[in-house]
């Protein structure tokens, strides 16, 4: 079981960046590959970056992927996502997930959910 807990949500103007943090609980961490996902208002749940227990290879989303890095701390138990040139556009709940599996980007693949912290971009 992996109980996980995100932080770092703020009120952000555009432009402004900021570092999310995801804090896990158990010995295992270093064994599940971390996943970071957004949900905006009306809209569906999307992926944005992950990295890999395995290699620590990183995948991101298209829209992020220039501006955005997800990096771990295995002896913290933490996951991090910092994001540059936040545009309005990147509001939205931000949820961290892990799964054992080597990799992930999809929201079905992930076992493990965290609560959200919610980012607002203003324009």
């Amino acid at each position: 079981q992996v109980q996980l807990v995100e932080s770092g949500g703020k009120l952000v103007q555009a432009g402004g960046s900021l570092r999310l943090s995801c804090a896990a609980s158990g010995r295992t961490f270093s064994s599940y590959t971390m996943g970071w996902f957004r949900q905006a208002p009306g809209k569906e749940r999307e992926f944005v970056a992950a990295i890999s227990w395995s290699d620590l290879s990183t995948y991101y989303v298209d829209s992020v992927k220039d501006r955005s890095t997800i990096s771990r701390d295995n002896a913290k138990n933490t996951v991090y996502l910092e994001m540059h040139s936040l545009k309005p556009e990147d509001t939205a709940v931000y949820y961290c997930a892990a799964d054992p599996r080597p990799i992930a980007t999809k929201t079905t693949e992930y076992t493990y959910w965290g609560q959200g912290t919610q980012v607002t971009v203003s324009s």
